[in-house]
């Protein structure tokens, strides 16, 4: 049986056909790399329920994946069912990927906090130049890291789309990544957890990339 990965959805407005409603959404290139890592790929819409019962939830998986989407803040209903899932998912040692602000999540999830607006730090827009449009740059990673691991070298080309990031990392949490062109968090990771890392760019948009296909190979 291939492993459940839970793929943590956005509910938007959304137009197809004759319909114009609130809809589920993901971007199927999340799907598609869980697929090709041999995992089946299973939305999980916002649930109210979650934040009292988030084992309810998760005993029907086998990993957890904290996907991209809007600033946190933007979807207070998203926010707490993902930070719920979050939490409990690390307590139980489930694997767990967060991507972009997903990785923003974890960070949340564990006391961190957020840069809002990372231009007014940094000083530019590289990480997200156009909307709508990845942009590309390069990270290196902590030898022996987990995320070092993952991607199989200590520095990666990635694609990112992020005004967003770190600011104070939460507790348990180590940095093992950053931009090499202006040293902001790229890579975050639960050194005492089975496999827990946040990346701040969008491995799901390369197909040359292992990351997702790590988190499913973990659980085997």
């Amino acid at each position: 049986m291939r492993p459940a990965i839970g793929l943590c959805a956005a509910t938007e407005r959304a137009r197809w056909g004759p319909w114009d409603e609130d809809a589920v959404l993901l971007p199927r290139s999340y799907a598609r790399a869980v697929q090709r890592a041999g995992g089946a790929a299973l939305m999980l819409p916002p649930d109210p329920l979650v934040a009292d019962s988030p084992d309810e939830l998760l005993d029907r998986l086998d990993g957890l994946v904290l996907t991209g989407g809007s600033d946190l803040g933007a979807s207070p209903e998203r926010d707490s069912f993902e930070i719920a899932l979050a939490q409990r998912a690390l307590e139980r040692d489930m694997p767990v990927l967060g991507i972009c602000r997903g990785m923003q999540l974890m960070n949340v999830a564990l006391g961190g906090g957020i840069v809002p607006h990372l231009p007014d730090v940094v000083g530019h827009e590289n990480h997200r130049h156009t909307p709508g449009a990845f942009a590309d740059h390069r990270v290196r990673l902590e030898p022996g890291s987990l995320a070092a691991r993952v991607v199989g070298r200590e520095q990666e080309a990635v694609k990112s789309h992020h005004h967003q990031g770190v600011d104070g990392l939460g507790d348990g949490l180590v940095a093992s990544g950053w931009s090499v062109e202006d040293g902001i968090v790229e890579a975050i990771e639960v050194p005492d957890r089975r496999f827990a890392l946040g990346v701040l760019w969008h491995p799901e948009e390369d197909e040359a990339s292992r990351v997702v296909n790590a988190l499913v190979e973990e659980i085997g």
